[in-house]
């Protein structure tokens, strides 16, 4: 039996899959003049975002709901304020998540970026280092949402910069010796760009953007861009597994015998700063939502219905040597129950698959097999399966 739960395939290759991706763009496109920047439209709900997400990401109801209003909130007041209704005293809904990996966190901001139709960049919060260290500058972060918008600063000035593991930012709760430059010297050069900062366009190492720029001007050409971006309209989200900071809220509540998503439910702002964050860091982000562990019903719903579910994939690949996958619903649920036990979220279901088609990947694309049904079995004894097929 064929499983039809997984959408349209034409010739093995869902559509969705062969649509155009925005190019990566290096940093000479950034010094290009950029085409006229298109007027920003906004129309949607919280309830059309959490439908365009259910598409895409199982569960995590809340954080779809939350997600759905503060977006929204957001971008309506974008889209107010390039219409000339400024709201000068707005606080920006800076969104911060929490859960363990693998659970949809990043997929759940990219997947609203690419309906809203705004820039969005992501980054790990690791790379980053205080002022005057070695290590990356958090102003690049605006650079490269530049970049993704093509060199249109306007366009960038309301995108999304999503920051990921901003739980190893956290310094020692107990303080200490030492300069932190990883940490908290981290957590104070993003004040200024969460709130309301300008970055220039061009990075002062830039050498050469800088010496085209000033060429540019001195022979009275058309400037192509301004120097500066505001950070005004920007939403920045931040996320993290934060491990460890169930046991700080269980300490408050004097619940010792309190489960995980019970905790995170109840999690204040004073937990984040026990945890080692700055008030001033966490207090710009105001809109916090925890995101729950996967289990094994989750997973494999992850692979039956979303149409980001890596089946497709393999559909793809297995397509591109003329051979027909198919996967019967007992071998999901099985990879689901392999995945789960991996406790990596949905990233143990690439670790599980990885694992039962290495062999069938390399030998069937140099046969003449031109269909192949996955069952339990298979899962369970790839060799022994890949042995009965060569004898067939």
């Amino acid at each position: 039996m064929k499983l039809n739960t997984l959408g349209p395939v034409t010739a093995g290759i869902p559509k969705k899959l062969r649509r155009n991706r925005e190019p990566s763009l290096s940093k000479a496109a950034v010094r290009r003049k950029p085409a006229p920047s298109q007027e920003f439209s906004f129309s949607l709900k919280p309830a059309d975002i959490a439908r365009h997400l259910n598409r895409f990401v199982i569960g995590q109801n809340e954080a779809k709901k939350v997600l759905g209003v503060a977006l929204c909130d957001h971008f309506q007041h974008v889209r107010l304020t390039l219409e000339g209704k400024e709201a000068p005293f707005y606080q920006k809904q800076n969104v911060l998540l929490l859960g363990p990996t693998g659970v949809g966190k990043t997929h759940l901001i990219r997947s609203a970026a690419d309906l809203i139709g705004v820039p969005f960049v992501k980054a790990d919060a690791t790379k980053f280092s205080e002022t005057g260290y070695v290590g990356g500058d958090v102003d690049d972060l605006v650079r490269d949402l530049i970049r993704r918008a093509g060199g249109d600063v306007k366009r960038a000035s309301h995108g999304i910069i999503y920051l990921d593991e901003v739980d190893k930012l956290a310094g020692s709760s107990e303080g200490g010796g030492g300069r932190d430059v990883s940490g908290r010297g981290v957590q104070t050069n993003l004040l200024k760009l969460m709130e309301d900062g300008d970055v220039p366009v061009l990075s002062p190492n830039d050498v050469t953007g800088q010496l085209q720029s000033a060429m540019s001007a001195a022979r009275g050409n058309t400037p192509g861009m301004p120097d500066t971006i505001s950070t005004r309209h920007i939403l920045f989200i931040a996320s993290g597994a934060f491990v460890g900071i169930d046991q700080v809220i269980r300490d408050r509540l004097a619940s010792p015998q309190l489960s995980l998503e019970k905790t995170h439910a109840q999690i204040s702002t004073s937990d984040f700063i026990r945890f080692g964050l700055e008030p001033e860091f966490v207090g710009r982000l105001p809109v916090r939502v925890a995101c729950h562990a996967l289990d094994e019903n989750d997973l494999f719903q992850v692979l039956s219905r979303s149409e980001s579910s890596l089946i497709h994939q393999y559909e793809r690949s297995f397509a591109a040597y003329g051979i027909a996958l198919r996967f019967q619903p007992d071998a999901l649920r099985r990879l689901a129950s392999l995945a789960r036990d991996e406790k990596t979220g949905a990233r143990g279901l690439m670790t599980v698959l990885e694992r039962t088609f290495r062999d069938l990947k390399f030998r069937l694309p140099s046969t003449k097999i031109r269909s192949l049904t996955i069952t339990q079995e298979t899962v369970e004894n790839p060799t022994a399966a890949l042995a009965k097929l060569l004898k067939k």
